[in-house]
């Protein structure tokens, strides 16, 4: 999730806006009338979107689940022109995410989709009560760059399976991922039910002028900001996926070389540019030394073919300056420190001063801090001194500590001697509190986010106990009657 930019170029950067060609006059089509047609289109549509079966929104997923197959060369291919994404990492990080998303819906789609029954009250007999999911209707989903296709198409299918038309906006620093996108979806879907929006921060900002029944949002806390302010406009609900710097805690008990691999390869995969990426490392002092050691050997082992690049130079050159600040204030280079344009080689950092930058910013690159402590409760007080975390990773061996961490901790999400692998658990919501976001994501969490829980009381009597207690409140009977209810029922 990106960081540390201005909202311009947050929202997008000065690049030269795609034009597509107007259906109506077939000539070209400027983006912000696009906006307005596609708009106007899928408001007219909503309705009948909305009203499909489940069986019929089940059949869009299994095109669209076999669309992606079908383009998984041209995937592959976008991918490593955009950033040089290796095709493996392509297939592990971009497609199986979102195939699994769309598999977990159609096994259980039927059952997300039919009204849940709900306990009755014994004041309320003769009644009975669900919860319907309804369709929101027009959404937005605002994607970034770090992940393309995972963190647009995900989000696109809980949209999908819930019964909404969609507006999606991935970002402009991929744009052969994005074109990409547009026609793998154009197959599947007419604009009028799904559309890709592609352009910068102007386009961006006319999207968020308009009145969305919901806004879905991957990106900085600074943006999420402005994406929150602007819904509020229209009391649009949002869920916003936002990012943080997530600590990882390496306890004496942890078996040290299990845990080096785990946070070697999470962190710097897709170059460190993952919002659940270990932004830091805390590991006891007792065994900081082997940890360190076992970490430079399994970050030899990951291999050159498996970096990739930082996607441009502006946040090569930010990385460049988080490290050269930490450096400055006394912080020792373990391993890496070398930035050659966009390739930057992994980077281990000791010593690092609590207040350098790269300790306050969230990294979002191949730089990895390495502090020890004395105690679990300094690390603790180290970890509540900043914003909650997207996720607090912990490594250790026994089942008290690991429970200590839990209750002394707070995060959007927590994975226990692993680190990455929780996102690819559907059955788990995934998303951060507060500074790190709002809302959950994957699965039955991420068709809730798109659908209005709908509470339906329906009275099955013709007479209901309530009746009873309707006024004049006048009588002992009735006095007492309130007096028992209050009490009892």
């Amino acid at each position: 999730m990106t960081i540390g930019s201005s909202v311009p170029r947050v929202l997008g950067s000065s690049v030269v806006r795609s034009v597509t060609e107007d259906p109506r006059t077939r000539g070209p089509e400027d983006p912000q009338q696009r906006i307005e047609r596609i708009y106007e289109l899928q408001q007219r549509n909503r309705a009948a979107v909305a009203s499909t079966t489940a069986a019929q929104r089940i059949a869009k997923l299994r095109r669209f689940e076999k669309a992606i197959f079908a383009h998984q060369d041209d995937i592959r291919a976008a991918m490593w022109e955009d950033y040089r994404k290796p095709a493996a990492e392509v297939d592990l990080s971009e497609i199986y995410p979102v195939v699994s998303e769309a598999r977990h819906a159609i096994r259980h789609l039927r059952s997300w989709m039919r009204p849940k029954r709900v306990g009755m009250r014994m004041a309320l007999l003769g009644s009975r009560s669900s919860i319907l999911h309804e369709p929101k209707g027009v959404v937005l989903i605002l994607a970034p760059w770090n992940f393309p296709f995972n963190l647009t198409l995900g989000p696109l299918v809980a949209a999908v399976a819930a019964g909404n038309c969609v507006m999606l906006k991935p970002s402009e620093l991929t744009p052969k991922s994005t074109a990409c996108m547009k026609r793998i979806l154009g197959e599947v879907f007419d604009e009028s039910e799904v559309a890709v929006i592609e352009g910068d921060a102007p386009i961006a900002e006319a999207l968020l002028k308009k009145k969305f029944d919901h806004i879905f949002f991957t990106g900085s806390p600074a943006v999420g900001r402005i994406v929150m302010k602007a819904a509020a406009e229209h009391l649009t609900s949002v869920t916003l996926e936002l990012g943080g710097k997530s600590p990882v805690i390496v306890d004496e008990s942890a078996s040290i070389d299990e845990a080096a691999k785990k946070v070697a390869w999470a962190k710097f995969f897709n170059c460190g540019q993952i919002c659940i990426a270990p932004d830091y490392v805390l590991v006891d002092e007792r065994v900081r030394a082997p940890f360190l050691e076992r970490l430079q050997s399994w970050i030899g082992k990951l291999g050159d073919d498996s970096r990739g690049v930082i996607v441009n130079e502006r946040h090569a050159s930010r990385l460049e300056r988080l490290y050269k600040d930490a450096v400055q204030q006394g912080a020792e280079t373990v391993t890496g420190g070398a930035f050659r344009g966009r390739e930057i080689s992994p980077t281990v950092l000791t010593n690092v001063a609590p207040g350098a930058a790269v300790m306050q910013e969230e990294i979002f690159g191949p730089i990895l801090p390495v502090l020890s402590y004395r105690t679990l409760d300094e690390a603790f007080d180290f970890i509540a001194a900043k914003e909650k975390p997207l996720v607090l990773y912990a490594f250790s061996r026994s089942r008290r500590i690991v429970k200590r961490i839990l209750a002394r901790t707070t995060a959007g999400g927590t994975a226990v001697n692993h680190a990455l692998v929780q996102f690819y658990q559907l059955n788990l919501p995934f998303g951060g509190v507060g500074h790190s976001g709002m809302g959950k994501a994957h699965g039955y969490f991420g068709f809730q986010a798109f659908s209005n829980a709908r509470g339906i009381f329906d009275q099955r009597t013709r007479f209901s106990a309530i009746e009873l207690l309707y006024p004049p409140y006048v009588g002992k009977f009735k006095e007492k009657l309130i007096d028992f209810t209050v009490k009892w029922l």
